[in-house]
């Protein structure tokens, strides 16, 4: 993703990325290393870093205090919400999403990891790879987060050994091979000492990769989004103005993949109508091309019922239409999912109601095997077979992650309970008996 201002500097490519481990990993004191290294913490920020460590007793400036910004999270010395820190440096802009390690947490590490394209796992490296670690690497393959990074924290408590770390990347790669993880990077690293983090180490002359700044800011992203499916989920439909034609309708929207030009053939859905791309407009200006993740409104030779939450599309690539779902889920609620019970089923701008009816197999973390199961509970994944009151226009997840996720609603909280990475369509599961399947 590229953004383009009046600034030179804003053209440089911004990655989102998210830090997960279990507790305790370093994984605020690693974010607040990043920043302090790269002298990206102004002064009255430090200061109130160091006014907060004395008042806990701190003889030294506790860095993750700077991620940590819950009161709770303070005390207690642990992270509980997600939190989003924005840096740059000359090379690229960053967005990192700080997630919590305690597994009841898992929950927010699934939100804050959802719109990420690289994920650093931190490795304690007293302990070694742990269930959460496996959770976590389990969940950004679900998510398709397309890079990883093992970083082997708190090396200066096992003597920089480098047998501890290649005994660590030995065991994470056996794990590793069985998921959906195309590019893995382990880096060796003391974030409370700075070591491999944005300097070099002196202590590990044996590494002889990147540090993990250097390795973020020329990790390859331009080919992470999908520009072969064109889709453009409507957000918005613009009528006449004040000092328009009567004729002006034009829909907004973010371009979730691929590229639009003018005079492409497209067509709505879910009403399968065809017409020409006319204009894309943004800001006032016309454009030749609209690609993702850019935002824009698009014109049509033709007048068409569109509305919010219809989906534009290339004419020779349309994307899945149906109302019976195969989908992997995570659950985040603490009342299980219940099957045969009414949720609302939010994906890209289209709403509609859904009933979860079956399911099929709950996922093992540790084997990353499927366990036969007939409830999901918080933080559990399984497979899941759906069925909706209107029909989805989708993709399957790993292909396309904007038209491939959704998220499930309870209708009287207004909670979100579950998110979920849809499939390849399949032959509807049989429905059981007696359950009211009205939706």
């Amino acid at each position: 993703m590229n953004v383009r201002t009046n600034d030179p500097q804003a053209t440089v490519q911004l990655l989102r990325f998210t830090t997960c481990g279990s507790v305790d990993d370093g994984k605020s004191t690693l974010i607040g290393r990043l920043l302090h290294d790269s002298k990206l913490i102004l002064e009255d920020q430090l200061a109130a870093l160091k006014r907060a460590s004395l008042m806990r007793g701190e003889s030294e400036v506790n860095l993750a205090n700077l991620t940590d910004g819950l009161r709770a999270e303070r005390e207690q010395g642990i992270t509980i919400d997600v939190a989003y820190r924005y840096f740059a440096t000359p090379r690229r802009r960053f967005i990192v999403a700080d997630t919590p390690g305690h597994v009841q947490y898992t929950r927010n590490m699934v939100t804050g990891a959802s719109t990420s394209s690289l994920a650093l796992i931190l490795v304690d490296a007293r302990t070694g790879i742990i269930e959460q670690t496996r959770r976590h690497a389990t969940i950004a393959s679900l998510l398709g987060i397309p890079h990883l990074v093992l970083c082997v924290n708190k090396m200066d408590l096992v003597d920089f050994s480098e047998e501890v770390f290649e005994s660590i990347r030995q065991d994470f790669t056996r794990f590793s091979t069985r998921l959906k993880i195309r590019d893995v990077t382990f880096v060796p690293m003391s974030a409370l000492l700075g070591d491999n983090v944005v300097d070099r180490s002196s202590s590990m002359p044996w590494y002889l990769g990147e540090t993990l700044l250097s390795f973020l800011e020329s990790v390859h992203i331009a080919s992470d989004w999908n520009m072969q499916d064109p889709r453009f989920p409507v957000q918005w439909v613009i009528r006449p103005q004040f000092g328009r034609s009567t004729d002006f309708r034009a829909f907004a929207g973010q371009v979730a993949s691929g590229a639009f030009r003018v005079g492409d053939r497209v067509t709505v859905l879910p009403s399968g109508r065809q017409s020409r791309i006319r204009d894309i407009q943004l800001m006032g200006r016309s454009l030749e091309v609209a690609h993702a993740p850019m935002s824009a409104c698009i014109l049509l030779e033709d007048t068409i019922d569109v509305s919010r939450g219809d989906l534009i599309a290339a004419s020779d690539n349309l994307p899945h239409v149906g109302k019976d779902l195969e989908a992997m889920c995570c659950w985040m609620d603490e009342t299980p999912l219940q099957l045969g019970k009414k949720y609302l089923l939010k994906h890209t701008t289209h709403s509609t109601k859904a009933m979860v009816h079956h399911l099929h197999y709950r996922l093992d973390i540790n084997r990353l095997e499927e366990d036969s199961a007939h409830v999901l509970k918080l933080n559990e994944i399984g497979c899941i077979a759906l069925k909706a009151a209107t029909p989805l226009l989708y993709d399957r997840y790993h292909r396309n992650r904007s038209l491939g996720g959704f998220v499930l609603i309870d209708e009287s909280t207004h909670a979100t309970v579950g998110a979920g990475m849809l499939e390849e369509p399949a032959k509807p599961t049989p429905l059981p008996e007696r359950v009211d399947y009205s939706i």
